[in-house]
């Protein structure tokens, strides 16, 4: 052995020589190189670097079980070295075993000599991101904040640090820690933080262009789509094609998205529209997942496909219009649209404001939710549908009305006359403003309570104390469980008034409490996501119920509150006339959608390019 050639290696060359390996495809060619060096010089000076780097290998060739070993061979004669615990946890997390992950970071944190800033950064800030997923927030958020104290120029730890406080309703939310400076906290957090802080359109603007320069590639000099381009009908004789729809998302399932739009790819005309989906969504036997697999013509699943090939099986398919449901939120894959692998590209409901990606276009909306002032914020055109952007769907399942009564959640009776107010909005919507105006609500209306979701300990026992605060006593908060999603419609019969959050008001859940027949009161502002539920109020006849201020939002709520006969007129208008009202005229909301992305589509036909 040491009189191979790899055993007369220098450690350069050696490194040289093995990438080159790699580079060709030979990464088990360039794993067997590192053995045998490491074999045959034991007692190099650099000898646990070579070791880490077969470790690298090993995985990056897909031998997980081999990367093990390397790293643990590395820590054997030096247990402190950091870039091999850093990448052992990595294994961890990918076979699952978090606690073992959760540890072995933890482990670089206590070696000595003290590591690396960015060995103990990449430790602190991989434990932070484990726990946020494994939804243990208090553990992530000091985890972040340790990181963000030992270096405050971290836009992305800032970006979590910000949102794991709303979720844990741990107000203020930009909480300082360390040097971070209020422009740090500005610039550094997400544009679904912005939406639930801040009304300012420019900020949202502001945190959508700072993830599109930071983390979405550049568009190529030419649309993907001009590739392929060959409309149907371009030629004497040939029949006219049906125009292609593409719906593009991860969360084709039981998520608001999915729940929102299952009807509509039901009755998309099929003699002049085809229905395709191109989606990352897990695999699962949801009913719901089922349905919208159902109502598709093509369903194309693009998970484990990378971005370009994805786009270019769009593009392939001639996809006339591409309805992209994600924006910026969680799982999103900017990286396709910006290839334009359809001549037109529309964003729609999964992000309520504008994306600045570059490639789409369009945006669909209506007068209410994007009135004039608003569109000079946004990169998108806006598409105003006549009445209410909002797709639904009327074929949602609620469980029977009388297994559903107050002292089953524990609620007053409805014989104590007890009003209930009710938010089922997600936690992180949650501000200490709307809070706050909550609690001046409770106080002026004598025995009331408020009916809450709880998304985590932290959040619900933050709400206890803030009400504490404020004079409310801790048993008019209410927390309701997690249920079924029939069981969840079925309940808001047992609430009298929804009270919105503001400025993330609710889309999905204001849809279900206007559905059941539950009036909503809510507050509208200067950006999309703030007016959502005023769109909804619009369309289904109760205009009255919008304010535009907290103060006037308050008096809203507190005269129904004290006027409970209102409030069952309100609830007799929506059982009456809300279910027929233009907010759920599904079919004639569909038939609008229709009606414009066929006029893109044609426009965009006439331009396109005839191939030979």
């Amino acid at each position: 052995m040491a009189a191979s050639p790899a055993a007369r290696l220098t450690l350069t060359g050696l490194i040289e020589r093995a990438q080159g390996l790699a580079a060709r495809g030979q990464g088990h060619d360039a794993a067997a190189l590192y053995e045998a060096w490491l074999d045959a010089n034991g007692a190099a000076a650099h000898w646990a670097v070579a070791c880490f780097n077969w470790g690298t290998t090993l995985s990056a060739a897909g031998d997980e079980a081999g990367a093990e070993r390397a790293y643990r061979r590395v820590l054997a004669r030096t247990p402190g070295f950091a870039p091999a615990l850093l990448n052992l946890g990595h294994v961890h997390e990918r076979r699952g075993e978090f606690d073992d992950a959760l540890q072995t970071w933890g482990r670089v944190l206590s070696v000595m000599p003290v590591p690396a800033l960015e060995h103990r950064l990449h430790a602190l800030n991989n434990r932070a991101r484990l726990l946020e997923q494994l939804k243990r927030l208090p553990e992530a958020e000091a985890e972040m904040r340790a990181s963000l104290e030992l270096e405050a120029a971290q836009p992305n730890v800032i970006q979590h640090y910000v949102h794991v406080r709303q979720k844990q309703c741990a107000w203020p939310a930009e909480q300082p820690v360390g040097a971070v400076t209020p422009y740090q906290f500005l610039t550094g957090t997400s544009l679904l933080a912005m939406m639930g802080l801040s009304d300012d359109p420019a900020l949202q603007l502001l945190a959508a262009l700072r993830f599109v320069h930071e983390k979405v590639p550049k568009p190529p000099a030419t649309p993907l789509w001009r590739q392929f381009a060959k409309p149907a009908g371009a030629r004497p004789g040939e029949p006219r094609q049906r125009i292609r729809i593409g719906y593009l998302s991860g969360d084709l399932h039981m998520h608001a998205v999915g729940l929102l739009t299952a009807e509509l790819f039901e009755l998309h005309d099929r003699e002049r529209f085809e229905v395709w989906a191109f989606d990352w969504t897990p695999p699962s036997a949801q009913p719901l997942r089922q349905r919208i697999l159902a109502a598709l013509d093509h369903h194309v699943p693009l998970v484990g496909v990378d971005d370009t090939a994805a786009a270019r099986r769009i593009a392939e398919a001639g996809i006339d219009v591409l309805v992209d449901l994600q924006g910026l939120t969680s799982g999103a894959r900017p990286g396709i649209l910006v290839q334009r692998p359809a001549p037109v590209q529309v964003s729609y409901l999964g992000l309520p404001g504008t994306s600045a990606l570059p490639g789409v276009d369009w945006m669909l909306a209506d007068r209410y939710v994007m009135p004039p002032e608003l569109q000079r914020y946004c990169s998108e055109r806006p598409i105003l549908l006549p009445h209410c952007y909002q797709v639904s769907d009327r074929r949602r399942e609620v469980a029977p009305l009388h297994t559903q009564t107050r002292e089953r959640y524990g609620l007053p009776s409805a014989e104590s006359g007890a009003f209930v107010f009710c938010s089922f909005n997600n936690n992180h919507k949650f501000t200490p403003e709307m809070f706050g105006a909550w609690m001046r609500i409770l106080g002026a209306v004598p025995g009331s309570v408020l009916w809450l979701l709880a998304d985590n300990d932290t959040a619900r026992a933050n709400m206890l104390a803030a009400a504490q605060a404020a004079g409310v006593a801790p048993e008019r908060l209410v927390f309701a469980p997690r249920v079924s999603p029939s069981e969840y419609l079925a309940r808001f019969a047992l609430a009298d008034l929804v009270l919105d959050t503001f400025p993330f008001n609710a889309g999905t859940t204001a849809s279900d409490a206007l559905w059941m027949g539950t009036p909503i009161v809510t507050r509208s502002g200067r950006t999309y996501i703030s007016r959502m539920a005023g769109s909804l109020l619009t369309a289904v006849g109760l205009p009255d119920l919008i304010a535009t201020s907290l103060a006037d939002y308050e008096r809203l709520a507190i005269t129904l509150g004290r006027t409970p006969a209102r409030v069952a007129s309100l609830k007799r208008y929506l059982a009456e006339h809300g279910r027929a009202s233009p907010l759920f005229d599904v079919p004639q909301i569909v038939r609008d959608i229709e009606t414009e992305f066929e006029r893109l589509a044609l426009d965009a036909r006439r331009e396109w390019p005839v191939k030979g």
